[in-house]
């Protein structure tokens, strides 16, 4: 239910001491014309944070808009959606409403907050700004002490989440190290201005403002661990320990900054053992257990790995350095399968199995794509190198992936071989390999993507002709 909240007249001093604190944490986070999204639920953390945000886009000049994710979980979640609509029309703010399905499973909070997040990173904007305030960072450092979280947990949330620091000389090094700049890119940066003010500051303003805001009735309900803290423990604490908020968030900081060490001993540990997003068996071989583990938690994060348990993560890195060469080493991981092939770690996202009797008619297409296989092949003409157009002809031209016992000339000096024996020769990953896009002309093969073209189908000099180039999104990472 929306509530008035009208208090004593002005409060000027309240209004501007947030002000002031806001205006100090954009400095040197939103620049001049910065697309900026305020995550909108409607209670009073957003509300104040738009109206102060509001109050700051003119003057220096960023681009306000808001976004409300409706979970789809409160019986009020519509009127709340309504809400925030009015209320970002009277202040002429653009609102994306999105609404999401949240599975139910252990833990519905992180299934929401999941949830949430993937709506931010579909944002077209540079910053996506939350209201979280000094009150929830203290009791997120105490969720994360009672699940038994490491480092990184315990740091609880940062001011400001973007590729920079440790993960942007991370980026810099992989110019020369073929690291994958892309897996360490957070777009958009996730802001967090209020981070250092106590809610009963926050609820100040937005009385001495005569805001109005929503009541989410889940907020009361001591079923969930954070309201079980927020109202039984630590008013509690507060009486003995008033100071507690500023304490726990200076030792949240202490653990960032720790974390941020760790990532550092993670790029200077990883930097050689590198290569196309993987990392070798031998960089993590050759660390103590406690760096092995650091390392592929990092290299994990990097490929937005959940990160598993410490007993987990243990296990996956014994798995890893024990396993023989020639093993088909696989560590389920949720959503990614980290794999072991040709003495490098590969962190492999799940995908469903193709059909084998799968195929698409080429009809002449430049770009045909291929969502089953999660790639595009693409045609480009030519002349003299290549597939000749000529002995291609009228015949039915084909894509589909291999079903077994295909054989493939790429060498016209060589003899016909098994397109399995080939597919091994290039150090191609087994989980790739049937999801490869095979060219087939009539029944024969003619183009295996990391092989070639078949002898009898090769362009002659001077001769019309087409190649094909397969690009997969990455399965790895």
């Amino acid at each position: 239910m929306a509530s008035s909240r009208s208090s004593r007249p002005s409060k000027q001093r309240v209004s501007t001491a947030l002000v002031s604190t806001v205006t100090a944490k954009l400095a040197g986070a939103v620049r001049r014309g910065d697309r900026v999204a305020v995550a909108l639920s409607g209670g009073v953390d957003s509300v104040v944070l738009l109206d102060v945000l509001g109050r700051l886009a003119r003057r220096q000049r960023f681009r306000l808009s808001a976004i409300h994710v409706n979970h789809q979980i409160s019986p009020n979640a519509k009127r709340w959606a309504a809400f925030c609509r009015r209320l970002c029309r009277a202040r002429g703010v653009a609102l994306t409403i999105v609404e999401v399905a949240v599975p139910r499973g252990n833990s519905l909070e992180a299934a929401a907050r999941a949830a949430r997040y993937a709506a931010f990173r579909a944002l077209p904007v540079e910053k996506v700004v939350l209201a979280h305030n000094q009150d929830d960072q203290a009791e997120t450092l105490l969720l994360q002490l009672l699940r038994g979280a490491g480092v990184k947990g315990l740091a609880a949330m940062p001011l400001l989440r973007k590729a920079e620091g440790t993960r942007q000389k991370a980026e810099r090094k992989a110019s020369n190290s073929s690291l994958h700049p892309s897996s360490f890119i957070l777009h958009p940066s996730i802001l967090r201005p209020l981070l250092d003010v106590p809610r009963a500051e926050i609820l100040e303003y937005a009385r001495a403002r005569r805001l109005r805001w929503i009541e989410d009735e889940s907020n009361q309900s001591t079923y969930f661990v954070r309201n079980f803290l927020r109202h039984q423990i630590l008013p509690r604490m507060g009486k003995r320990f008033p100071a507690y908020r500023e304490t726990l968030g200076r030792s949240a900081r202490h653990l960032a900054e720790a974390a941020a060490l760790l990532d550092e001993l993670a790029v200077a540990d990883g930097e050689q053992g590198m290569r196309n997003g993987t990392l070798e068996v031998a960089a993590l071989a050759q660390l103590s257990e406690a760096r092995a583990r650091n390392l592929l938690r990092w290299f994990l994060a990097g490929h937005g790995v959940t990160m598993p348990g410490a007993e987990r993560l243990a296990e996956a890195v014994r798995q890893v350095i024990a396993a023989r060469t020639d093993a088909r080493l696989c560590v389920d991981l949720g959503e990614v399968e980290l794999r072991r092939f040709a003495g490098a770690v590969h962190a492999v996202r799940k995908a469903a199995a193709v059909p084998r009797a799968f195929a698409r008619a080429w009809r002449g297409e430049r770009r045909l794509a291929l969502p089953e296989l999660n790639g595009v092949l693409s045609m480009t003409r030519s002349s003299g190198e290549g597939i000749s157009l000529a002995r291609l002809g009228s015949k039915a031209v084909t894509v589909r992936i291999r079903r077994g016992g295909e054989r493939l000339r790429p060498h016209c000096g060589r003899p016909r071989r098994s397109l399995k024996n080939l597919l091994q020769e290039s150090r191609i990953p087994p989980w790739e390999r049937d999801r490869l896009p095979l060219l087939f002309c009539r029944g024969d093969l003619v183009w295996a993507p990391g092989i070639g073209v078949a002898c009898e189908y090769q362009a002659e000099k001077g001769e019309p002709s087409i190649v094909l180039a397969w690009s997969a999104a990455a399965l790895s990472g």
